[in-house]
């Protein structure tokens, strides 16, 4: 079973989005393409900075999709 997280994005650097989870922060965030965040939550690009998503883990702990939170 998936599990969902909370998630924000912290910032944006070149292509990649920095995001915070309650399994990593700030100091360790996890960077996802934002090209893959844009299409997985409709956001614009421009809105991505400081969004509160859910973030979709699988039971391998990966990171399946992002969604609006």
């Amino acid at each position: 079973m998936s599990e969902r997280l909370q998630a924000r994005v912290l910032l944006l650097v070149g292509d990649q989005a920095e995001i915070t989870t309650e399994h990593r922060d700030h100091t360790d965030p996890e960077r996802v393409p934002v090209a893959r965040l844009v299409e997985e939550t409709g956001l614009a690009r421009e809105d991505l900075a400081g969004a509160e998503l859910v973030a979709v883990v699988s039971d391998a702990g990966e990171l399946e999709r992002f969604e609006r939170a």
